[in-house]
């Protein structure tokens, strides 16, 4: 039927928003409904190029006549198709895009999950974006003091880093979870993201920052006196006798198993570093200091 063809439905709403000596104002309302009609006849005939052009245009459409919510949601859609064209500046920009509209409406969970769904389709061909998105969609929710609805963000942007071997980025990520929780008292999970951070370093052998880490959480009453700061701290005390079987038995430990999966396979490697050199290190400090009177 000519009346459904899609690409006649595409060419008579693009007249409707172009003036003329005939009309003197565009019919965005009446477009953007035919765009939408041109969109699902062009997905139904698999045609993803022309479906996502109309729906980039529906999105204009809806925003014109004040309805951003619809017009996020057809951004979302063109997203999921230019995600399967592979054109993933697209995908970047139409979450985007679909997040911007649905902070117009007031809605940063919807917002932040568009930038979330934009993440997950680039962790593998960009994950450079897909850590900014992570991150931006975690300042949304932050941003709103909905910080317990980001802790999965928080786990994917971890995970990646990891992934991409940028530990320190890895460790400071995941003591921004703990913040996060902290502020929501989740208490368990605040206490495993900074077990989790010090795990991280100790991976890369960083044992300083690691120890300073660990300091650092330690300040905090909630961490100090919970099963991770106690590990924690046994941890170190192998790491300073330079004992590997103790490193890699706590390693295998029930406080390990339940911490994230990422963080599961670093900490089953430990030590990645020669430990006796920490040993010898800790003796030398132990010894009696040099007597400056006894000059014999």
């Amino acid at each position: 039927m000519a009346g459904s063809d899609p690409n006649k439905l595409m060419t008579k709403a693009d007249k409707l928003t172009r003036l003329s000596l005939t009309r003197w104002s565009a019919d965005w309302k009446s477009a953007t409904l035919l765009y939408e009609q041109a969109a699902n006849g062009f997905r139904i005939a698999k045609d993803y190029e022309k479906a996502k052009e109309a729906l980039e245009k529906a999105s204009k459409g809806q925003e014109l006549i004040s309805s951003p919510w619809d017009a996020a949601k057809h951004m979302e859609s063109a997203a999921a198709l230019a995600k399967e064209l592979g054109k993933w500046n697209e995908v970047a920009d139409f979450y985007r895009r679909a997040s911007e509209l649905y902070v117009v409406c007031g809605r940063s969970q919807p917002a932040s999950d568009a930038l979330a769904k934009g993440a997950r389709a680039l962790e593998d061909s960009v994950p450079d974006e897909a850590i900014q998105l992570y991150t931006d969609a975690c300042v949304l929710l932050e941003d709103d003091d909905k910080d317990q609805m980001a802790f999965d963000l928080y786990r994917a942007a971890t995970s990646v880093y990891i992934k991409l071997e940028k530990y320190t980025d890895a460790a400071a990520f995941l003591l921004r979870w703990g913040l996060a929780a902290d502020k929501c008292n989740a208490t368990n999970s605040q206490c495993k993201a900074y077990l989790s951070a010090i795990i991280v370093y100790l991976y890369v052998h960083d044992i300083k920052q690691a120890e300073k880490c660990y300091n650092d959480c330690s300040q905090v009453d909630t961490f100090s006196r919970s099963d991770q700061c106690r590990f924690a701290s046994k941890l170190f005390s192998a790491y300073t006798e330079g004992d590997v079987e103790e490193i890699k038995r706590l390693s295998q430990s029930s406080t390990v198993n339940n911490l994230d999966h990422m963080v599961i396979r670093l900490a089953r490697k430990l030590p990645t570093g020669d430990v006796s050199a920490l040993k010898t290190r800790a003796s030398d400090e132990q010894e009696e200091p040099l007597d400056e009177d006894d000059l014999t």
